[in-house]
């Protein structure tokens, strides 16, 4: 005796819960850790040793801090770092902004004393970044042989 009326049908839904509980503890984490990734400023480090500028470049912004923390605003690459406009670092906002707006493309470089303390050249680099620049290179001299 066959009993086919009673035969037990394979079960076709998929159970979502756990896969919800998973996505909502992912989204915390996500949503903790957001805030603490997107702080910093951006640079772009490079991934061998330093080449020389390419004269090709027409006029890059050029940021030069003297070791006394006096800041320069130049435009095009200089030698002397005091030969440009010197600016205080609440008006470098507002002068670099106004140059990187007339020109998006405006390569901008950062050239700072060795002896300057880290957290100075983070003050500037920030500050660019503020104004619209979206990489800022670091100026460095060719190391001697």
């Amino acid at each position: 005796m066959r009993r086919e009326g009673k035969r037990k049908r394979p079960m076709s839904e998929i159970n979502v819960v756990p896969y919800i509980d998973v996505m909502l503890v992912l989204l915390v984490i996500f949503m903790a850790t957001a805030p603490l990734v997107t702080q910093g400023v951006k640079v772009n480090l490079p991934k061998k040793p330093s080449d020389a500028i390419a004269d090709v470049q027409d006029d890059p912004l050029v940021i030069s801090i003297r070791e006394d923390g006096a800041l320069f605003l130049n435009l095009g690459v200089r030698e002397n770092e005091s030969s440009g406009q010197r600016v205080t670092i609440y008006a470098l906002e507002e002068q670099a902004g106004k140059l990187i707006r007339a020109r998006p493309d405006v390569p901008v470089y950062l050239r700072a004393d060795s002896s300057l303390d880290y957290g100075k050249v983070v003050e500037i680099m920030t500050v660019l970044q503020s104004a619209g620049a979206e990489s800022v290179g670091l100026i460095t001299d060719p190391p001697e042989l």
